[in-house]
């Protein structure tokens, strides 16, 4: 019997997937139709007070008292028939360029971002002026809130403001409202600040300043950053002439003209004390970096570490002569207090007589441009080495004697350009030789060594030889190297018992809605209790001798380090002929630090002057130790001071501790070098032979160069 097989009907196959497809497509447009209605419903209602409401934070300190509002300072409104022409065709040109062609979305703007971007081309955005007015009123500008249900309110928003008010109305509503920098909000605002004039006295290049500014306002502060603003000036004036608003000759004439031109001395108009400048800056740091808001154009409340009390105390420290005597006004103090217990910075600041008319500008205590010289060698060099198993006791001994960087023919140099020979750990740290700081690097390796500063907050973009002994990079980036803020979190990991714990400015923020993000410390174990007592006991022996002796507080139980930065030989030649400092036969250095902790508050202090061609001479070199003492002498009353505790894993023969199981014997055999340009020659001594005592205490440094020269000078 054949079977009769029948085929397919494809026409009613078709029909029925065309119809599945169909009521596919219906269901998802009714949902999103429906998801769409529920957030313009949800959306917040348009009105006079919110589109004319000026932004607000309100900054308040570790005990939740109101140390500034960011805000609230004078501000003018300009009114329509005050806002030149020539200002609305800047804020179109570089903003929106079809502002009068549109109702509040421009979807021919969407759709010609969205193919660039399919391109590969720089990536766009599809936001109107109305659009970026709805933003600074209702949301923010962050990119975490920019999600499908705040695009779609921003963009109903947009079409009812067109409904509601005319262009004319919506430009003048954003010229009011937009951050200017420096504590101005809003452009007539910043004629004033700027230019001492209204608006419609200002001159072309000066509108089109004003005009560029709102998309990064301090990133383009004409005080602050003259190039980025010069640049972002001629990028609107560019843009005016494309579109035909000014002609070939005015463009010219305008790019031509300085940025500085017109620009007035600033006044201070800051709703803060000037104490507070740096600490808030890097509080306005943290907050956009941790949730995507800038407090400036997003109103919010946050609450920070400080101590206002200690951080007027610094203050006091840095810009009086009743505590550090400052060799004169342009010396520069940085330094930064950690709590060691979780990392909150309880006080910042960045320089000395600081300049009260310019708002949240450099602040030397976070940037890594200087270097902290022997203050590394602990988180370098000796930490790791214990940490690694390489040494295990403080009694280890190190050979100080002629050495060159490993693979290179190039010396090792002491300051002094002498050697002590054979000397325990201890001793090494306390009279900070260069010579077994390199050594113990080498030993380490110089990718274990950066592992272990990398859990401290520290990295460098090519690890050298010459970073046992010195903090600088091959590379300016702010993210290498090491800062007062970096070198207080690192060194409070020795004080806690060998937690680190990451730098935190804020505690925790409330927004505008009600909604809270707390900031919650976060701390890991980078070493053991064991390795971090070691070198608390080492570094102990750092503030009875030298230069350490000015940190030292009797009765207080403290342990810290000095460093020092050098000039090479070239470049010192030129640094005496143009000082006048020949006469000077010690020490000549760019940079001089200290880092210390007690069993409460680690704190890192660099000491120079802002141009590094200007020495700090011999005589200065105690300021950063000086400037430790008073503060941490402020910070920990001796009635409630305490000492720290050895953990079970160590004990104590004499002076020095060993790991349990490595009991002190009568003779060592110290570990010898596996590199061929190690010049030495292996000893044995008893661990309580006697320390070769150095003449002098100050200290130099070894640049972070690349290819260290026989003439670079050392460090101790």
């Amino acid at each position: 019997m054949v079977k009769i097989v029948k085929k397919p009907n494809l026409k009613r196959i078709s029909v029925i997937l065309a119809n599945i497809a169909l009521a596919s497509f219906i269901c998802v447009f009714l949902a999103v139709a429906a998801l769409v209605l529920y957030y313009v419903k949800s959306a917040p209602t348009l009105s006079e007070e919110a589109l004319t409401a000026t932004v607000s934070s309100k900054i308040y300190d570790k005990d939740n008292h109101l140390i500034a509002d960011l805000g609230s300072e004078k501000r003018s409104n300009a009114k329509t028939s005050e806002i030149p022409q020539e200002l609305v065709n800047a804020i179109v040109a570089i903003e929106d360029q079809r502002f009068f062609n549109h109702r509040g979305i421009d979807v021919i703007r969407i759709a010609g971002s969205f193919v660039n971007n399919l391109k590969g081309g720089r990536l766009q955005g599809g936001s109107t002026l109305d659009q970026q007015f709805i933003k600074l009123t209702y949301f923010s500008t962050s990119t975490h809130d920019q999600t499908i249900k705040r695009k779609i309110q921003e963009a109903w928003l947009s079409l009812q403001l067109e409904r509601r008010n005319t262009k004319q109305e919506i430009l003048t509503y954003y010229i009011n409202k937009v951050f200017m920098a420096n504590g101005n909000y809003g452009m007539k605002t910043a004629a004033k600040a700027y230019y001492g004039k209204e608006l419609k006295d200002l001159s072309l290049p000066q509108l089109a300043l004003l005009a560029g500014m709102p998309q990064a306002p301090n990133q383009y502060d004409p005080y602050t950053q003259p190039d980025a603003a010069k640049y972002r000036r001629d990028l609107v004036l560019h843009q005016m002439l494309e579109q035909k608003y000014i002609s070939e000759e005015q463009y010219e004439a305008a790019i031509l003209t300085p940025i500085t031109d017109g620009l007035q001395e600033l006044t201070n108009t800051a709703a803060y004390p000037p104490y507070m400048d740096n600490y808030l800056k890097q509080v306005i740091e943290e907050v956009e970096a941790t949730t995507g808001y800038n407090l400036l154009t997003t109103g919010m409340d946050v609450y920070t570490n400080v101590d206002v009390d200690a951080q007027r105390q610094l203050w006091d420290i840095y810009n009086s002569n009743a505590y550090v005597q400052y060799p004169d006004d342009e010396f520069q103090v940085a330094s930064t207090v950690v709590d060691v217990t979780n990392g909150h910075v309880i006080a910042q600041l960045g320089s000395r007589n600081q300049a009260a008319n310019v708002s949240f500008g450099t602040n030397q205590a976070v940037e890594t441009n200087r270097d902290f010289g022997s203050t590394m060698k602990p988180i370098t060099d000796y930490a790791p080495a214990l940490e690694n198993g390489i040494f295990k006791s403080t009694a280890e001994i190190l050979v100080d004697a002629p050495y060159n960087y490993p693979a290179s023919t190039t010396p090792v140099y002491n300051w002094d350009r002498s050697y002590f020979g054979s000397m325990t750990l201890k001793a090494a740290i306390q009279y900070s030789r260069n010579v077994p700081a390199v050594k113990t690097l080498e030993l380490v390796g110089l990718e274990e060594s950066h592992k272990f500063l990398n859990s401290l907050g520290i990295s460098y973009p090519q690890m050298l030889y010459s970073n046992a002994i010195s903090s600088n990079t091959t590379d300016a980036s702010s993210k290498y190297g090491a800062s007062s803020e970096k070198m207080a979190a690192a060194y409070a990991a020795f004080a806690n018992g060998g937690t680190y714990y990451k730098p935190q400015y804020v505690n925790k923020v409330v927004f505008s809605d009600g909604t809270t993000k707390d900031f919650a410390a976060e701390g890991k174990r980078v070493m053991t209790a064991e390795t971090a007592y070691m070198m608390t006991d080492m570094m102990k022996s750092v503030l009875n001798y030298g230069a350490g002796l000015n940190a030292a507080i009797p009765g207080l139980p403290q342990a810290g380090k000095t460093g020092t930065s050098n000039y090479p030989n070239a470049e010192m030649e030129t640094i005496l002929a143009t000082n006048e400092a020949a006469n000077y036969s010690s020490l000549v250095v760019p940079d001089e630090n200290f880092v210390g902790y007690t069993t409460k508050y680690a704190m890192a202090v660099w000491t120079g002057y802002t141009n590094r061609q200007t020495p700090v001479l011999d005589d200065s070199i105690p300021i950063a130790a000086n400037v430790y003492r008073s503060m941490m002498a402020y910070l920990n009353p001796l009635d409630t001071a305490e000492d720290w505790e050895m953990p079970n894993g160590l004990y104590q023969y004499g002076a020095y501790l060993y790991l349990e199981g490595n009991y002190p014997q009568y003779t060592y055999t110290p570990a010898s070098s596996t590199s061929s340009s190690t010049t030495e020659t292996t000893s044995t001594t008893t661990s309580s032979s006697t320390e070769i005592t150095p003449s002098q205490s100050s200290e130099q440094v070894q640049p972070g160069t690349t290819t260290p020269t026989a003439e670079q000078s050392s460090s101790q």
